[in-house]
């Protein structure tokens, strides 16, 4: 084994991102005695550290080019686009906690013309995987039989909603703290201290709807709290604000480059950042593991071709969306009465954690087109971005005020007290409080390729080609959950079926049984690489279905098993 030095370009295995592919081989190789380096483009965000101010969410985007270092990258193709992360623990930090597994019937994928073909793996190969994932995120579902989880609005409404659709309705495991230590979960306490990586105390969930845009309270399982925790106990090294751009073959194994993105070091801890200031460097190992995400993986694969003459021609194929979906209802009344006299629904989507809810229609149902509905939800500040449709009324609310007022000053009847007043300006809230984000996802067909035009990546995909069918359905069955709601589907733009909204991209880099039909094998090993590895959702040979990130973890899991095996033998 390579000795440890501070300063020293080696190692036993490099690992390009600390998402969950990244996170999970990089814990599971250290703990083996592997001498490991975690490259993480992105910076480290402890518990308090997530912008919610204005200007501090206008610094929170991805693109160095614009001196923008921070947590949300957005891309913005043909048909399609896509909210992943950049940060140490990758998606984990803005993910909805979700941790459903991959059901069996859904190990075949679609090629929209009536053909099914099988994963190169299936549901047993990845239940004993799933099961150690789950030990370390510890992820259990929403509480509901305690105050104040059972009466959270939005969870009560959607599982009667979802109910009345003819939905199978279940609460799935979450990696979020509701509590600790026995006794019934309570919000916002402190949780015993787990020797994190950020040496930071961490809470409880408060119940405030901020999942996606950074857990200020370290209530989430994040990885940063866990694998990549433990991957540091054991000795791994991880270098954030690194970003890998070459990987090349030499007489060892690979040679991974990568630029420093100096200007964002800021005051990260010093252990947590490479040891030079220098902006280019290059490290050698034997083991590469890339698990940049789908759109990262592909890229700098597909970026390095020119030293990795022997990729599979399948790079960049087979590009899904997971089926996504954002929809929402709106205007949501109670149920009885007629018409406008029945009351505004209040469902206060900013209380609880984002998801507490999945449905999906019942197995006897099911067809090729495989989905799932969630329940939605976000911070209290995004209740204000509903608001806008409201504003016309609330205009003519101020306009009657004003008048009545006016009346009464001009009558010598002055009033001093504005508080009804202001109240009725606001109007009735139901913009922002009696409406739903459903969250559709599923098994659409992953007809997409990825390709570099210059530097710039690029996506052939048209949601409202073969997989049109699956979103009709999906849009069908939203249609319904609304309805069962008190309220309607809307706002239109963002049910266009020529354009889909994803935080889920998978493929890319898609398993297979040969280079023909696949970039790596069962065991996340690229064809004709030996110990270069991709572990991310870009290996997924079609749609996961459900919330990927479980299935993510797990197949890394089953490759590092691979990885380890190798090390051992290298003894």
């Amino acid at each position: 084994m390579t000795p440890a030095n501070a300063h020293s370009h080696c190692f036993d295995a490099i690992v390009v991102g600390s998402g969950f592919g990244g996170a999970v081989t990089a814990c599971r190789l250290a703990e083996a005695g592997v001498r490991v380096l975690v490259l993480e483009r992105g910076k480290p965000y402890p518990p308090g550290s997530f912008p919610r101010t204005p200007r501090g969410m206008r610094e929170n985007f991805w693109d160095p080019a614009a001196g923008l270092h921070g947590l949300f990258d957005v891309w913005s193709f043909s048909n399609v686009t896509a909210l992943v992360a950049s940060g140490l623990g990758g998606g984990s930090l803005i993910y909805a906690n979700v941790m459903l597994r991959k059901p069996e019937e859904t190990f075949a994928w679609s090629d929209g013309k009536g053909g099914m073909h099988p994963w190169p793996l299936d549901l047993d190969a990845l239940q004993p995987h799933y099961d150690r994932v789950a030990k370390v995120l510890l992820a259990e579902p929403y509480p509901t039989e305690y105050e104040p989880y059972a009466s959270t609005p939005k969870t009560v409404a959607f599982q009667q909603a979802a109910a009345a659709s003819g939905l199978e309705i279940e609460h799935p495991p979450l990696a979020v703290e509701f509590g600790a230590g026995p006794g019934p979960p309570q919000p916002g306490v402190p949780l015993p201290d787990d020797r994190n990586l950020h040496e930071r105390p961490r809470y409880s969930c408060r119940l405030i709807g901020e999942c996606d845009v950074g857990c200020n309270e370290g209530a989430k399982n994040t990885l940063d709290f866990n694998y990549l925790s433990a991957a540091k106990r054991a000795h791994a090294e991880i270098r954030t604000c690194c970003e890998a751009v070459g990987i090349a073959p030499v007489e060892k194994g690979y040679e991974v480059r990568y630029l420093q993105h100096l200007s964002a070091r800021g005051s990260h801890r010093r252990d947590l950042l490479d040891p030079t200031r220098e902006l280019d460097r290059t490290v050698e190992a034997k083991v590469v593991v890339v698990a940049a995400g789908t759109f990262g993986s592909t890229r700098l694969l597909l970026a390095n071709r020119a030293t990795l003459p022997g990729l599979s021609p399948a790079l960049g194929r087979r590009f899904s969306s997971n089926g996504d979906m954002l929809s929402v209802a709106r205007n949501c009344r109670e149920p009885g009465g007629r018409g406008r006299d029945r009351r505004w629904r209040y469902l206060d989507p900013s209380r609880g954690p984002v998801i507490t809810t999945s449905a999906r229609p019942p197995k006897a149902e099911a067809d090729d087109r495989q989905m799932w509905i969630q329940d939605g939800g976000g911070p209290a500040i995004s209740e204000w971005l509903w608001q806008p449709p409201e504003l016309p009324a609330d205009l003519w609310a101020m306009r009657g005020v004003a008048f009545r007022r006016t009346l009464a000053r001009l009558r010598g009847r002055r009033r001093t007290h504005l508080s009804g007043d202001l109240a009725r300006v606001l109007g009735s809230t139901r913009s922002s409080a009696a409406m739903m984000v459903l969250l559709s996802l599923g098994c659409d067909v992953p007809g997409g390729r990825l390709r570099l035009r210059g530097d710039d990546l690029e996506l052939d995909w048209n949601p409202n080609g073969d997989s049109r069918p699956y979103y009709d359905a999906t849009q069908d069955t939203a249609s319904r959950v609304a309805r069962e709601l008190g309220g309607r589907l809307g706002p239109r733009m963002l049910l266009r079926r020529s354009r889909a909204l994803t935080s889920h991209p998978v493929g890319g880099c898609a398993m297979a049984a040969s280079r023909d039909e696949g970039v790596v094998d069962t065991w996340g090993e690229v064809f004709g690489y030996p110990g270069l590895f991709v572990a991310d959702g870009s290996v997924m040979p079609g749609p996961v279905g459900p919330n990927p990130s479980f299935t993510i973890a797990a197949l890394a899991d089953r490759f590092a098993d691979r990885m380890i095996e190798r090390a051992d033998e290298d003894r």
